[in-house]
């Protein structure tokens, strides 16, 4: 069985799982228990130890906050020292002016909430979901610090912040001696890359992780969309909640490209998706990929780009059809 590589979070101890597990779409929403269940635990018994939800996740299919319930259901099979938990709060979870963003009484309300859907006295990493203009940084960073010394909240995260705004984070996290941001969740894929400009290199200066999201372009780099055919009525674009983020992908250039690095793929004797992850991983500055997932299969297929190697030719060609 293939056993799974963890590295460092950013500069700091705590180990992840090359490969993570999240519930972006799928566990809470529209896919039921029994497969979630599944999942989740196909995901642990294959060495994945790090497990991403969001207060937020269940609410366009369900109600904000059923991806946590059913996670945390089925984390209560394993020890919880065993897994990094993380989850996040900024987007709207209910109609009220408070019901949202990143202001403390949100963020406690939050981050307790979240705490008992998940049926745990602590998650690992809570994320700032975004930037919140509305609401001064040192407010925001002073709610976490409380919460992290409260013994709720082990690291600060950030997600889809800008290089300006991580870091002026970075500056009041040291102006004011706070926990520091510990790891940053941006999207990253081969088609989405640019946090290589900035905030991958600020980053990788300050020891801050990076575990990106949407490693496959929300499904367009696992090859089952074709030009000139139409869309597969089993995929995420046929799906009227999800579609919206997909169109963006579905254009013949795109779609060339991907057919091109699908050919790549199986001179390397991998699948689309494992060469996507891989060429991920190769970067130093990676933490984890967090994946999604509404089979088993799935998960066992994507686990094993963790033990794929490219070399420099391969990455050279690579470059080449993404130009």
């Amino acid at each position: 069985m293939m056993i799974l590589k963890y590295r460092r979070l950013g500069r700091y101890g705590v180990k992840v799982s090359e490969i993570a597990l999240g519930s972006w779409l799928t566990y809470g929403g529209s896919y039921g228990k029994e497969r979630a269940q599944a999942c989740v635990r196909k995901a642990y018994d294959l060495g994945i130890n790090y497990f991403d939800t969001a207060d937020v996740y269940g609410a366009g299919q369900t109600y904000p906050g059923a991806s946590e319930e059913l996670l945390g259901e089925i984390l209560q099979g394993f020890p919880r020292s065993s897994y990094v938990l993380a989850t996040k709060a900024f987007w709207p979870v209910g109609d009220g002016p408070n019901d949202r963003g990143l202001s403390r009484k949100h963020i406690v309300e939050q981050c307790n909430a979240s705490l008992k859907r998940l049926k745990t006295d602590y998650v690992d990493i809570f994320y700032c979901h975004r930037y919140d203009p509305e609401t001064p940084l040192d407010e925001t960073l002073r709610a976490i610090e409380d919460l992290i010394r409260q013994g709720k909240v082990l690291y600060t995260g950030i997600s889809e912040w800008s290089a300006t705004q991580i870091a002026e984070g970075i500056h009041v996290s040291k102006y004011l001696n706070l926990n520091p941001i510990a790891v940053n969740q941006p999207i990253y894929n081969m088609l989405d890359r640019y946090i290589e400009d900035e905030i991958m290199p600020l980053c990788g200066k300050e020891g801050i992780g990076l575990a990106v999201f949407s490693p496959l372009a929300q499904g367009i780099l696992t090859g089952k969309y074709k030009k000139g055919r139409e869309i597969p009525k089993d995929s995420r674009a046929a799906d009227d909640s999800a579609a919206k983020s997909i169109t963006k992908y579905l254009n013949d250039d795109i779609l060339t490209k991907v057919e091109k690095l699908g050919e790549i793929a199986a001179n390397q004797g991998m699948t689309l998706p494992q060469l996507a992850l891989a060429w991920i991983l190769t970067h130093p500055e990676i933490s984890s990929v967090i994946i999604g997932a509404s089979k088993p299969e799935q998960i066992e297929e994507n686990v094993k780009a963790a033990g794929k190697t490219l070399d420099e030719s391969t990455m050279k060609e690579i470059e080449e059809i993404l130009g």
